[in-house]
């Protein structure tokens, strides 16, 4: 039995590392497979759009990310609980920071959004787990920030009051929260598995599919999944200057959290001022493809940001 004073502990959607790689794809696949390009054609790459990422932390001086990075904060108990040090010891967060916004320097590889602020807040530490409170101190500072969009690729079994609670002040200031929908799927798509944060109807849940557009088999499947993006052997960026593969709903997660960053943008030119976050998540769906998998496993689809009009 759960002892009433021990706080709850999300823990990072467990994913799997396939290989370090050298850096030789500039546009990783799930980049090119959502469509990003389409939306950079039409010079938006992410400008001014504020992300904040709550994770294990990031390589700061990552030479694809270091000139994105706006803001940091370490709300765990590593590093002496210096506010000022991200330390990413377990890799996760460097290689979602990369997704969304990678910058390509160096001929390195590009994220979704390239020129997209990062606010990197750390609320994972090195075991790969950290306590409710350090993401619910996160989400509220990223509301202090004003942030465009919270990112979380973490989650646990099961909710948590303060959390929810959170996150409803963060949807209520306008701010977009996507969460990866978890990893403990059997390849049913009629018997649900369900991870919070993304399992809250107020957020937006994101799956994996693989480069083929064929939902991973550990990819959760329930009634609250908002859409999917690739999440098979995926590129980014990793410490130490590095780049590493890996796959999950993590890495899915990201992939729609830059195209928010790009549809943000696009949309504030295309209808003169600024959407709301239910119209920005209104856009986003109408920017989604079928894959023709249950609404179980795949939401609305595919995000597909090629103009269909």
């Amino acid at each position: 039995m759960k002892n009433q004073n021990e706080e709850l502990k999300l823990a990072l959607i467990p994913f799997i590392m396939n290989r370090g790689v050298k850096n030789n794809t500039k546009i990783p696949y799930g980049v090119t497979m959502i469509q990003a390009k389409s939306m950079w054609t039409l010079g938006q790459k992410g400008v001014g759009v504020n992300i904040a990422v709550i994770d294990s932390g990031c390589d700061v001086e990552h030479e694809s990310l270091k000139n994105n990075i706006v803001g940091v904060r370490n709300f765990t108990d590593e590093d002496n609980k210096n506010p000022n040090i991200v330390t990413d010891r377990v890799g996760h967060g460097t290689h979602v920071c990369g997704i969304i916004a990678a910058n390509g320097n160096n001929n390195s590889i590009v994220g979704v959004s390239p020129s997209a602020n990062l606010y990197i807040l750390k609320a994972i530490d090195g075991s790969g787990t950290g306590k409710v409170s350090w993401v619910v101190n996160a989400i509220n500072y990223a509301i202090e920030k004003d942030v465009d969009i919270i990112s979380m690729s973490l989650g646990m079994s099961q909710g948590d009051t303060k959390l929810e609670r959170a996150i409803k002040t963060a949807i209520g200031r306008n701010i977009l929260v996507v969460c990866a929908a978890g990893n403990e799927g059997d390849g049913n798509y009629d018997a649900f598995e369900y991870s919070y944060p993304a399992a809250y109807v107020d957020v937006i849940s994101v799956g994996a599919v693989d480069k083929k557009g064929i939902p991973a088999s550990f990819s959760n499947s329930n009634l609250v999944v908002d859409l999917v993006a690739p999440g098979v052997d995926i590129i980014s960026t990793y410490p130490n200057n590095q780049f590493a593969s890996l796959s999950g709903t993590s890495m899915a997660a990201p992939h729609v959290t830059g195209s928010l960053a790009l549809l943000k943008n696009w949309s504030k030119d295309e209808f003169q001022r600024n959407l709301t976050q239910e119209e920005i998540y209104a856009q986003l769906i109408k920017y989604t493809r079928n894959l023709g998998f249950p609404r179980t496993v795949q939401g609305n689809g595919l995000v597909y940001l090629k103009d269909r009009k």
